[in-house]
């Protein structure tokens, strides 16, 4: 009896140390495929004697605090009093067969379409994307 004990519970290590290594797994694959793209520009005072109501954005275009906006390269942005806080919303492919594909990116959208090179109304497969 103590043998079959001693056996169940190695087998029942040998899982839980499998359960975790497949569970690190997920974790690893997920964080390189969250890639996404964020920026903080903190607040510039400008000087002294000037008040300052808001953020500029890369175009030198001002925002309220507590204004969000998405800017023309498809970042979602918002102000705060500390400053200018940014992530990009695309979605980028990156697992497709590039000989015979090319990505477009729709600027209105914000979201890219991947096309057979010869036949653009053809789409073609993709299988990861990285951002967003």
């Amino acid at each position: 009896m103590q043998f079959g004990s001693q056996h169940s519970s190695s087998i029942a290590n040998c899982i839980a140390r499998k359960t975790i290594l497949a569970c690190l797994l997920v974790l690893v694959i997920s964080v390189t495929l969250s890639n996404a793209a964020c920026f903080f520009q903190p607040l510039n005072p400008g000087t002294p004697d000037e008040e300052v109501t808001g953020c500029r954005d890369l175009d030198g275009e001002l925002h309220e605090f507590g204004s969000r906006w998405r800017n023309a390269d498809c970042y979602d942005c918002s102000c705060s009093e500390t400053g200018m806080d940014c992530c990009s919303t695309l979605a980028i492919p990156v697992a497709y067969d590039e000989e015979k594909c090319v990505k477009i990116l729709n600027k209105e959208t914000c979201s890219y379409k991947v096309v057979e090179k010869d036949d653009h109304s053809k789409e073609c497969l993709v299988t990861a994307e990285v951002g967003k």
